[in-house]
């Protein structure tokens, strides 16, 4: 049996049914520093060990993974304790706030090739994006040469008043964007080579958070293909992944009830209605398949390369809004 120790219980909550869902694990310690959750936690959980301090997962010997679901400030810090530890990870994003922590990290998992990290970059297991990822792969929608994507938040109390305004930095485009930043590399199959941004916080004025609250970001593919991508936290709208595919034969349109299919210019065509289930997504559905890859049943779905990726767009997105040109992917 592969034992876990969970920290932080707000997202990391829904990590018990994911990890007690493989037959070969169990969540043995929950961690988190807020007492009330403590308290909760001991109530719903007597079995399990509940405590304050995070070290005493990261360094117990009794555990084989800590799953960090912590405050993104934290997520450096104990992702570095728990590689230290022989631990497996699974993190939720972002890895880190700053390139350097990500590179450290890399270099860390690297003189460790026997443990296994993950990423909670779960727009992977949409079935509609599944669905349109097989789309693309057969040609259906001929050569796709555009592609845009919007993270609509929708929840702008998440920060303004929560403890994302209370951190000394606090990025929408690692917090939010870089689901949409890996969901265009994994429905692409292409490689980011640049991108140009800028952003406001207009939404957000007023209140303790000090960043932008809302980036778009063009980008440019090594095919040649184009990009746009979105990240609004302060949106009056509904928490929704928007998506436009643009191919040479076929567009393809998310909405929130279902998707639709162009196939024709022609003002009176009908576009066929795409209704597989969206987003249709549990907070946990990667972390069976991240159990099976450290019993070597399969690959993870998410790699480290998959995160290193998208983090390396994410931090060329974030240093473009500072300045006023395009700046180039630095893969890590």
């Amino acid at each position: 049996m592969l034992r876990v120790g969970i920290i932080g219980l707000g997202v990391g909550e829904a990590h018990i049914q994911g990890y007690e869902s493989h037959p070969q694990c169990e969540v043995i310690s929950l961690c988190d520093f807020n007492p009330e959750k403590i308290d909760y936690a001991r109530k719903r959980y007597p079995e399990k060990i509940v405590t304050g301090k995070a070290e005493d997962i990261l360094c117990d010997s009794e555990i084989d993974i800590a799953s960090i679901a912590s405050y993104d400030n934290f997520h450096y810090k104990q992702v570095v304790s728990a590689l230290d530890c022989d631990k497996h990870v699974f993190v939720e994003k972002p890895l880190c706030l700053y390139e350097k922590e990500a590179r450290h990290i890399r270099e860390l998992l690297n003189k460790k090739p026997h443990l296994k990290m993950s990423s909670n970059l779960i727009l992977r297991k949409s079935p509609r994006f599944i669905d349109l990822k097989k789309c693309i792969e057969k040609g259906e929608l001929g050569v796709t040469y555009h592609i845009e994507g919007d993270y609509n938040y929708g929840r702008l109390h998440k920060v303004t008043e929560a403890w994302r305004g209370d951190l000394d930095f606090y990025s929408v485009v690692y917090g939010g964007g870089i689901h949409m930043v890996d969901l265009l590399l994994w429905l692409t199959g292409d490689t980011i080579v640049e991108v140009a941004a800028c952003g406001n916080n207009i939404s957000s004025r007023g209140s303790k958070f000090r960043y932008n609250d809302m980036v778009v970001s063009i980008i440019r593919f090594a095919s040649g293909m184009t990009g746009k991508l979105g990240i609004n936290f302060g949106c009056v709208h509904p928490h929704f992944h928007s998506l436009t595919v643009y191919g040479t034969e076929a567009t393809f349109i998310n909405g929130i009830n279902n998707a639709l299919l162009y196939k024709s210019r022609e003002p009176d065509y009908t576009p066929l209605t795409v209704d597989t289930v969206y987003p249709g997504i549990h907070k946990a559905d990667l972390i069976y398949g991240f159990i099976d890859s450290i019993l070597n049943i399969a690959p993870p779905e998410v790699t480290p390369d998959d995160i290193f990726k998208a983090m390396s767009v994410c931090f060329a997105i974030e240093k473009a809004t500072q300045v006023s040109s395009f700046v180039p992917v630095d893969y890590l």
